[in-house]
């Protein structure tokens, strides 16, 4: 039976990156109890506080493997920094190199190939204002047209365009993409863009017609939105209560 290296970074990094590593892996976790991973194919990415290198999971790890040592860092040419054993994946590195390089506020970047994302993200008309979730996502969401394997370094501008300042991405025939100033808000903002997908698919499975919410309440809810997922109140406030299910999920992720 394959057993993985057991290395540990702990005291051999900064604190600040090493906060980040736990904050991280237990995202990782997080995801992978939620069941939004895809094996190994899918990718979260954290900035390395005062630096312009990122923490990735290393490429042939299951999610629920990620700990906060085994984490990959990498500069924006996709080198790795830390002398770890992996790789990482190149249409990983390709997307996340890119949205690192040019947004500043990005500090975590959340790409996943959920089921209810692509579905979403393939129909025509993409996210509709049908739920209070979907209200959390469109005042500042971008489509990003499907390319084939994210690995043309080609792509990497074009993927920059079409994100522009916004903070959720839906890719069509791909899945979805969130970033935020920190790992909380990045997941919080996924966490609504998955929610808000599951009950669009579910309303068009049920053949009913849908109650559309007038135009007067969704701008005014975009702007509550707005109000509601920013400071003390979004992925910040919520974050502590998710890592202490991390941690009661499994605590070996911050090793």
């Amino acid at each position: 039976m394959f057993e993985l290296k057991s290395r540990s970074l702990k005291g051999q990094v900064t604190d600040e990156e090493w906060q980040t590593r736990i904050d991280l892996a237990a995202c990782y976790r997080l995801v992978a109890d939620m069941r939004w991973g895809d094996l190994i194919y899918t990718h979260i990415s954290a900035k390395v506080p005062g630096t312009q290198h990122y923490l990735v999971n290393a490429f042939g790890l299951a999610f629920e493997e990620v700990t906060a040592s085994n984490l990959v860092k990498v500069d924006l040419e996709g080198n790795v920094l830390d002398g770890s054993e992996f790789g990482i994946n190149p249409a990983g590195f390709t997307i996340h190199s890119a949205i690192h390089e040019v947004r500043e506020d990005a500090k975590c970047v959340i790409h996943l190939h959920t089921l209810a994302t692509i579905a979403v993200a393939s129909s025509t008309g993409g996210l509709k204002p049908w739920s209070q979730y979907a209200m959390f996502s469109l005042p500042s969401l971008s489509y990003h047209g499907y390319e084939g394997l994210a690995v043309d370094d080609s792509e990497r501008k074009r993927l920059q365009n079409d994100l522009g300042d916004t903070n959720h991405m839906l890719l069509p025939n791909h899945g979805g993409l969130t970033i935020g100033p920190t790992i909380g808000d990045a997941f919080m903002r996924f966490y609504d863009l998955q929610r808000a997908c599951e009950i669009q698919v579910a309303l068009m499975q049920s053949n009913e017609d849908v109650i559309e919410i007038p135009h007067t309440i969704v701008d005014g809810i975009y702007d509550q939105a707005k109000v509601v997922h920013s400071g003390q109140t979004g992925g910040q406030k919520a974050w502590p209560a998710m890592l202490r299910k991390a941690y009661r999920l499994d605590p070996g992720f911050c090793e």
